[in-house]
């Protein structure tokens, strides 16, 4: 793994020895050493947790990190180019974490340096690393990856941590229930690639006694950034909001994931739940991230 620009990159056995290595780190038994690398964290576009716990994760390796939060202080605005941009900053970093609203920028930015580059987020196509932090989360809940029926709700035309989630686990044989409205359905290719994997899914447009038989729910917000036509957000905000009653009848080990940040689509009264599990979900990512550059940077 030279990389991390989407989960079709990564085999199966790429993920578990990831999960594995993830799995050792937390538990101590894995102490990787970064002192003297740095990692350059460019982020075009907002970002709180998969900011935060890569800064984290390298820290907590004894790294250094180097930041760039936007383009309102830096050459982008005397119009020097992108990949001007990214060689410069390959020449002081060790590793190139990249979120972007520019979908397939990461893929462009592994051709142009010589370092290793992570996807941490482009428009609505990918987000790798927030998929590999949800499937560590899912192993630690419920003991496997295998053969799970998974339920995905909320924007799943735009949300790219669910394009990237569903690539991922259908590798395990998961099953899958779509919730959302017509308008923000799962792309046709990610179905056409489940399809040929026969792997099943169903379609749904209500919630509500659609999750009882699940093993995991993975919530998302709409996202407003994404709609060309505010009138468009307007219309389906606020669909789909996940309340502690609708969890009445489902099954013991259900875990309810959200990739933050929430709006309004989990009432905060399924916080108190033992199948609320978002805010362990986003530690995980600590681990998980820690993990991907230990490996990318050449260890075990």
């Amino acid at each position: 793994m030279k990389n991390l620009i989407s989960m079709r990159d990564l085999s199966k056995q790429e993920i578990l020895h990831l999960m594995e290595v993830a799995a050792k780190i937390e538990a101590g038994d894995i102490v990787p050493e970064m002192k003297r690398k740095v990692a350059a964290l460019l982020f075009f576009e907002p970002s709180t947790r998969t900011m935060f716990s890569f800064d984290t994760a390298m820290k907590r390796m004894n790294g250094q990190t180097i930041i760039m939060s936007g383009t309102q202080n830096t050459s982008a605005k005397k119009g020097e180019s992108f990949a001007d941009t990214l060689q410069t900053i390959a020449q002081y970093s060790d590793i190139i974490i990249m979120r972007s609203p520019v979908e397939g920028s990461a893929r462009l930015a592994s051709e142009i340096v010589d370092v290793p580059v992570v996807n941490a987020g482009d428009g609505a196509n990918q987000h790798p690393t927030q998929a590999l932090l949800d499937l560590y989360s899912i192993i630690k809940t419920q003991g496997k990856l295998e053969n799970l029926k998974i339920g995905l709700a909320g924007d799943l035309r735009f949300g790219r941590t669910v394009h990237s989630l569903a690539q991922a686990i259908a590798k395990f044989g998961a099953e899958f229930k779509f919730i959302s409205p017509k308008f923000l359905q799962m792309p046709q290719y990610i179905k056409d690639d489940l399809s040929e994997q026969n792997i099943k899914f169903q379609e749904f447009v209500e919630m509500d006694g659609n999750i009882d038989d699940l093993d995991i729910l993975y919530v998302t917000r709409i996202q407003k950034e994404r709609f060309a036509d505010p009138e468009d957000y307007e219309k389906v905000k606020g669909s789909y909001i996940l309340e502690k009653s609708m969890l009445s009848n489902v099954k013991d080990n259900l875990k309810v994931l959200h990739p933050l940040p929430r709006v309004d689509e989990i009432s905060t009264d399924v916080d108190d739940t033992e199948y609320a599990y978002y805010f362990p979900q986003a530690k995980n990512g600590v681990y998980t991230r820690e993990a991907i550059i230990h490996i990318l940077l050449g260890g075990e």
